[in-house]
């Protein structure tokens, strides 16, 4: 009776431990396209990704690079103040994007061109996403517009 309780154990231990490595295989197999690492445009020129890798690319829209084609392709480019990366989107910009303004893109760097899959812009005219911040501050471009404010 003891002997059969500690094969029944060991049996409920090994049957627990498969379960979890295939529960573990499964979480990683369907979070493959959903994790998206970001980029800041200088770190794009640097070492650009290869075709097949989706990331996102955040910075400001370059004043002067924003072209509305004859179709729904609209091209321009965003930068952190050390690079800038030409960007092409097809489809319906948010309302507050513009030159000068903060964005956040996700798609795929082909042939030297972003090829933006989705477009994000801040919200409000105070609200930029913290990924864009730091890339623009290593560069040296970003100033706090809070900074010095007593509050």
């Amino acid at each position: 009776m003891r002997g059969l309780k500690k094969k029944r154990r060991i049996q409920v231990i090994a049957l627990a431990a498969i379960a979890l490595a295939v529960s573990t295989a499964l979480i990683g197999y369907a979070m493959r396209d959903g994790i998206n690492f970001f980029r800041a445009p200088s770190q794009v020129m640097a070492e650009p990704p290869g075709p097949t890798e989706t990331f996102r690319i955040g910075g400001l829209v370059e004043e002067g690079s924003l072209i509305r084609g004859q179709g729904e392709t609209i091209t321009f480019r965003v930068t952190d103040g050390g690079a800038s990366v030409p960007v092409a989107y097809t489809g319906v910009l948010p309302d507050l994007f513009g030159e000068g303004e903060g964005m956040v893109g996700t798609g795929r760097y082909i042939d030297g061109v972003f090829q933006a899959t989705e477009i994000l812009a801040r919200h409000d005219e105070t609200y930029m996403p913290k990924e864009v911040i730091d890339a623009l501050k290593d560069q040296g471009v970003y100033v706090d517009p809070d900074a010095g404010v007593d509050g």
